[in-house]
């Protein structure tokens, strides 16, 4: 009797539609509580969003500090090897590429072979002899302009 009865639900449940077995609270969720949880994700964009934001710019600066004093030790280990910094003329590329005059150039100075640009994907500026030491390597910020503050703030290798 008792397989019998067994076998019977069974098959019932088998023919019934879907909608018999489940209440319709179970059968998903309800247009409010689909826009309550969009209400939820909507706040949280709203509040992490900035401070993503404020992180990436804060990166972009200090990768660029990191590359400054990358290329800073780079040009140290060039003035080793030739007794004195690329010219302004010569610039960075002197690091990857033996200027004219460099008979004990021993490079390329960088591992990539090529000049990295900053942060924000602007070629950093070089001056030699410098203003501020013998060197002067720096890079305007994200305006690409001279001064400014915040993410625009210039990035130096003196300071």
């Amino acid at each position: 009797m008792g397989k019998t009865k067994i076998r019977n639900q069974i098959r019932r449940l088998k023919h019934t539609p879907h909608s018999d077995r489940l209440s319709r609270r179970e059968s998903g969720f309800s247009l409010v509580e689909l826009l309550v949880v969009l209400a939820i994700i909507a706040l949280l964009g709203a509040v992490v969003g900035p401070q993503v934001i404020k992180y990436l710019a804060g990166a972009r600066s200090d990768t660029t500090r990191m590359q400054i004093e990358d290329l800073g030790a780079a040009l140290d280990l060039y003035y080793l090897d030739n007794g004195h910094y690329p010219d302004t003329q010569e610039g960075l590329d002197a690091l990857v590429n033996a200027p004219a005059d460099a008979s004990r150039w021993n490079g390329p100075y960088l591992k990539k072979k090529t000049i990295p640009l900053d942060g924000w994907g602007n070629a950093y500026r070089y001056a030699s002899p410098g203003q501020n030491g013998p060197y002067d390597l720096y890079s305007y910020g994200a305006d690409n302009n001279a001064d400014g503050e915040g993410e625009n703030a210039d990035v130096v290798s003196w300071e």
